[in-house]
This record gives structure tokens, C-alpha cells and sequence, in this order.
């Protein structure tokens, strides 16, 4: 194909490449949804307030850091249920390019259902602690 000089297919690189490219809208979609939710006038109170310009990205990550959580919390939960895109620029190699979604396919495939089951709880498990992870300091110093 037209990326093919890159030399990119069955490697890491590939899979994080892909991985970035399904998380990306996720995160840019919930992060301006976020900044929208802002006052209109919050650009404007940062000025009469004489807030220096290099700390109103700080101010401003500050104000949206639960819409941020809330991206990558999704964002996560994205990647790490995706296993067409690894699948197809990752090839499932073992011990190079396998990862848990790709392994508990083939094991799927191959009728090896208890291994696929116990991957999955693996898998869902880890979602789960990281999602109440995040959760937990999403929702930290609310009432």
C-alpha cells in the first residue's frame, strides 16, 4: 500500500498507531464537548482578572479535568475492547505483536474456550479497576 515503505505492518508501532487513531476522536469529541459546557465569558473573566496567558491553559485544564477524565476513561474502554485494528496491522505474532484481545480470539477460534474465558476475566477485570480507578479521581473533593 501507500504506507508500505514505512515498514510499519506486524510491528508495535503499527498497533499503537491504530490504537491512537480509535481512541483520538473519543478523546477530541468528549474534550470539546467540555470546553463548550465552559461559560462563555471565561476567556473574557481570565482577562479582567489579569490572569497571565500562560496560565489559562492550566486554569482551563483545571475547569474541564472531569470532562478529561471522562475522555479518557472512554478512551480506554475503546482500546482496550478493540481487536480488529491490532488484529489487522498486528498479525497476533506470539510473543511480538499478541496482546489480550487478539489472544482470547485465537483461543476463541481454536475452541480453546476456558483459556478465552479466562483472558476475558483478565481483560474485564483490568478494565474494571482501571475505570473505578479513574472514577475514584474523577469524582474526588465533590460533595
Amino acid at each position: 500500500g501507500p504506507l508500505g515503505a514505512l515498514g510499519l505492518m506486524y510491528s508495535p508501532a503499527a498497533m499503537v498507531a491504530a490504537q491512537v487513531l480509535i481512541a483520538l476522536p473519543l478523546v477530541v469529541g468528549i474534550t470539546l464537548a467540555s470546553v463548550g459546557a465552559l461559560d462563555e465569558e471565561w476567556h473574557l473573566q481570565m482577562r479582567s482578572l489579569g490572569v497571565p496567558r500562560r496560565w489559562r491553559l492550566l486554569l482551563l485544564l483545571r475547569e474541564i479535568r472531569l470532562g478529561l477524565f471522562a475522555a479518557v476513561i472512554a478512551a480506554l474502554g475503546g482500546i482496550l475492547s478493540e481487536v480488529g485494528a491490532v488484529m489487522m496491522v498486528g498479525g497476533n505474532l506470539a510473543g511480538e505483536t499478541r496482546v489480550l484481545t487478539t489472544a482470547i480470539l485465537m483461543h476463541t477460534q481454536m475452541g480453546e474456550f476456558e483459556a478465552a474465558l479466562g483472558l476475558a476475566a483478565v481483560l474485564l477485570g483490568l478494565m474494571l479497576v482501571l475505570a473505578a480507578a479513574l472514577t475514584a479521581v474523577q469524582q474526588a473533593g465533590r460533595p
